[in-house]
């Protein structure tokens, strides 16, 4: 379950995300795009309180992303905890800890790989538990 804040600052959207970021969270996450007047440039989304996150949660965040994109706001997710940046580098099969995956979640190639991996991953788990 996730807490969503959401601020307004010129032409900034902040939206600040706290808790466990999961497959329940959609509707709640889409609601930082709700009010988008066509004024605001930016949004930045501050994960420095989501403390975790599953491949559900994962595709919610880039959907979000990519609404956003749709609507001409340019994002920035901020903040990025271990476990969320680990989440990322195993769903992309990238080996290590510590591996930057926070900075690279500015990149479309990267989101795109790793929003098919996660999809993959979740159907994966869905047939395995159905």
């Amino acid at each position: 379950m996730i807490t969503l804040g959401v601020q307004r600052s010129g032409s900034t959207l902040l939206a600040g995300i706290s808790g466990h970021l999961d497959e329940h969270a959609g509707t709640q996450l889409l609601q930082a795009l709700e009010g988008v007047t066509g004024q605001e440039r930016d949004l930045m989304v501050d994960v420095h309180h989501m403390t975790s996150m599953d491949e559900g949660g994962l595709l919610h965040l880039l959907d979000l992303h990519r609404r956003a994109e749709v609507m001409g706001l340019r994002v920035l997710v901020v903040g990025w905890q271990p476990q969320p940046q680990q989440l990322m580098a195993d769903v992309a099969g990238i080996p290590g800890p510590g591996t930057a995956c926070g900075e690279r979640f500015a990149l479309a190639g990267f989101r795109r790989l790793i929003e098919q991996r996660a999809q993959r991953a979740r159907h994966l788990s869905d047939y395995a538990t159905g």
